[in-house]
């Protein structure tokens, strides 16, 4: 799929949503991209985690023994993704602010693991979502996503395999642009409000 085939499925889904957005890093934005709405369309979806599955160079590929994803953002395309890939698909949750596996999900010590976000934008989440893993036993090889919105600031010591690279800036609260400040915001993502 090319870039303009990717935004078209944002657009067509109403997942490219435009006004005054606090992103889950705390950033504002004058655009949120709700992968909820893009993958509430299992064909949709699977497409795209075909997509992406596709860029991962071969050697990696097939190395994945799992792929384990961030809640809440990142359940639907990890599940997607260990469809595209042939494998099985865990998540982590946050139930006292740090990551972990629950529901009896467990790592295999070694274990080489796909990493999967929907959207990247300071690369934090992804990075304590590896971590987590790593304190599983998994081996993260790789972290992939959706979308990489960072602007090239996200980065991990793993290779990163975004499917659409955007560059939609974001601004910390004390330093919005005044057109950006005139708007009132809207909190979109699943995770409270840094304080």
């Amino acid at each position: 799929m090319t870039e303009d085939e990717i935004l078209a499925e944002f657009r067509r889904s109403d997942a490219l949503l435009e006004g005054h957005f606090v992103l889950s890093s705390g950033r504002h934005s004058d655009r949120y991209l709700q992968c909820a709405r893009l993958l509430m369309n299992p064909t949709r979806g699977s497409r795209m985690a075909e997509a992406l599955a596709k860029q991962i160079p071969q050697n990696i590929r097939r190395s994945i023994d799992i792929v384990v994803s961030p809640a809440m953002g990142g359940v639907i395309i990890g599940h997607e993704m260990g469809r595209a890939l042939g494998t099985d698909a865990l998540f982590l949750e946050r139930p006292d602010g740090t990551f972990e596996l629950r529901r009896g999900f467990r790592l295999e010590p070694g274990q080489k693991v796909l990493m999967m976000e929907d959207v990247v934008t300071t690369g934090l989440s992804s990075r304590e979502a590896i971590q987590a893993i790593r304190d599983a036993g998994g081996d993260v090889i790789a972290a992939g996503a959706l979308v990489d919105r960072s602007n090239g600031a996200a980065q991990f010591d793993v290779p990163f395999f975004p499917l659409v690279t955007l560059n939609i800036p974001s601004y910390a609260a004390d330093e919005l642009p005044p057109e950006l400040a005139a708007i009132p915001t809207t909190k979109p993502g699943s995770r409270a409000e840094p304080s």
